[in-house]
């Protein structure tokens, strides 16, 4: 079973998901945290650790899969947090910064990329790699 956590996908990992006919034997749910509170509050990230890392961060993308783990019955969760523009650019975090988790067990990995193109592009491009990252996860 698969339960997700997304952020600036907005849900779209969650409707690629349940586009397949059949998912219902193998997604349990997903979590849309936007906020830095939902991601707190629905998914026990530590408001310290966005303080510290910032919610487009590697450490809060494993929080998220994590949490939406423990929050769950499933066995394996992924997460999505990033910066899908045409705002919100920092220092060191420019447009196209998505960062993923993906976690069962005792096992979380995350990673941080940055895509090209538009809101849109970057948000298309986040939820094919959040799934293609999930296929080599639990293999």
């Amino acid at each position: 079973m698969l339960a997700t956590a997304e952020s600036c996908t907005g849900g779209g990992v969650s409707q690629a998901i349940t586009d397949i006919a059949g998912s219902t034997g193998w997604f349990d749910c997903g979590f849309v945290t936007y906020s830095n509170a939902s991601k707190s509050e629905l998914l026990d990230v530590p408001a310290a650790l966005i303080a510290q890392f910032g919610s487009v961060s590697e450490e809060v993308a494993g929080k998220m899969a994590e949490g939406a783990l423990a929050s769950s019955t499933a066995d394996v969760a992924l997460s999505t947090t990033g910066i899908a523009g045409p705002t919100g650019a920092v220092p060191g975090k420019p447009v196209g910064t998505v960062c993923f988790g993906w976690a069962r067990g005792d096992s979380t990995f995350t990673e941080r990329l940055v895509f090209q193109g538009d809101r849109q592009s970057v948000r298309e491009q986040a939820v094919a790699h959040a799934l293609r990252g999930l296929l080599r996860f639990i293999e």
